[in-house]
């Protein structure tokens, strides 16, 4: 076999990827558990793309140290330099993160959104049988999550009360803008803004086309919020007539001139009031397909979702800008099971799996879908899973990557 140089992804004028046969892919092995998952999930990637690809394509793994490990061996958290990696490499895929205590940084998953400019959070959410589910027919449930990631109230513009800034705000607010707050009072910003909200929705809804989806929901809680959240769901149909308007239909025209029924291609533009959203994914899942949320509903949907069909062990993400994407765990870092080889790494080699769908690498990616299916079918699972599935063949972390690399 000819050895192929490894290359870096390339990012075309048009936002397309060029993607070699050997890209150069830089990882985050991730805290805690990230030990455990992180070479499962390499494996199950590399034997995947290796039986489809017959060993004309592989991927060169790059290792970024970034949190804890990196903390320990270069003394910061996250550099500049493995940002500046991530975007010069346009696809990485990384490990669940802790938060550092004490540094400054809220966040180190915030911080890698927020500084590469990853405005939208996808997270798919599909059912695997046999996985345990408290639902009735969790198998109508097929939805992905289009989360707005860099403002909201997750930008961090708050202050402690008491604080002297928090008193300064609450003095410009009661004195300017007729509020009567106390002065022991915590204040945090709510910033949403046109440009955010409608790169968002673009995403979501050229997602909903490519893929043959039927709808693209707006999550919201306009009612209360109206100059916020309200404007998410008024920016987001602008945005739908501005660039979308021979794709799509809004609810409303659906009924007043279709009877109901979805013309073939269209994409329906909708939206729901955030706990109105709540119950009918409860209810009848089968009405919602894409859903496009601003940063703080969009948290709180995708986990709720991800409960729906088995938890956050089975639920991949992906952090995705127009310049680069990061792949990602959903779950925390679970520090007690580190080291143990034990947890579940599904959640890793999803989002894995979703990495290569990116790259164009689909035959691959279908491959680590269906084998990971029919090995949790078999019965081979984690002890998560084990302890809920009637007759499960419980296998540590590293058996249950090896048992879907046989399935493939």
């Amino acid at each position: 076999m000819e050895n192929r140089q490894p290359q870096k992804i390339k990012l075309k004028a048009d936002g397309a990827l060029d993607v070699p046969e050997t890209p150069i892919i830089p990882f985050i092995e991730g805290d805690g558990i990230g030990r455990d998952i992180w070479p499962a999930t390499r494996l199950v990637l590399d034997k995947a793309i290796e039986a489809a690809y017959g060993g004309r394509r592989r991927i060169e793994w790059h290792e970024l140290l970034v949190g804890e490990k990196g903390f320990h061996e270069t003394g910061e958290w996250l550099s500049e330099e493995a940002l500046a990696a991530i975007q010069d490499h346009v696809v990485a895929i990384k490990g669940p993160m802790t938060t550092p205590i004490g540094t400054g940084i809220r966040s180190l998953n915030v911080a890698i959104r927020q500084k590469l400019d990853l405005y939208a959070c996808v997270r798919p959410v599909r059912y695997i049988h046999p996985v345990p589910s408290p639902m009735k027919s969790p198998e109508k449930i097929d939805m992905v999550v289009f989360r707005e990631n860099t403002e909201d109230l997750y930008a961090g513009i708050e202050w402690q009360a008491g604080s002297d800034e928090a008193r300064k705000v609450i003095d410009f607010l009661n004195t300017q803008m007729g509020t009567e707050l106390s002065g022991m009072t915590g204040i945090g910003i709510k910033p949403i803004s046109e440009k955010n909200t409608k790169r968002l929705v673009a995403m979501a809804i050229a997602y909903a086309v490519e893929q043959g989806r039927s709808s693209v929901t707006l999550m919201h809680k306009g009612n209360i919020m109206k100059f916020t959240e309200g404007a998410f769901s008024r920016w987001g149909y602008e945005v739908a007539r501005e660039r979308f308007a021979e794709q799509t239909l809004t609810e409303a025209d659906l009924y007043d001139q279709h009877g109901g029924r979805r013309p073939e291609g269209k994409v329906v533009i909708k939206d729901r009031i955030a706990d109105m959203l709540f119950q009918q994914v409860l209810l009848r899942p089968d009405e919602f397909d894409v859903i496009a949320t601003p940063n703080l509903n969009g948290d709180y949907i995708s986990d709720a979702l991800a409960a729906q069909v088995g938890g956050l062990g089975m639920a991949p993400g992906a952090n995705i800008g127009d310049t680069c994407a990061v792949f990602e765990a959903t779950h925390g870092t679970a520090p007690k099971y580190a080291g143990l080889d034990k947890v579940n790494p599904s959640s890793l080699i999803l989002s894995g799996a979703m990495m290569l769908d990116h790259m164009g690498w689909k035959e691959s990616a279908d491959k680590v879908r269906r084998a990971l299916q029919a090995t949790v079918k078999d019965g081979i699972v984690t002890y998560d899973l084990a302890r809920q599935i009637q007759g499960a063949k419980e296998v540590k972390c590293s058996a249950f990557a090896k048992a879907i690399t046989e399935h493939l």
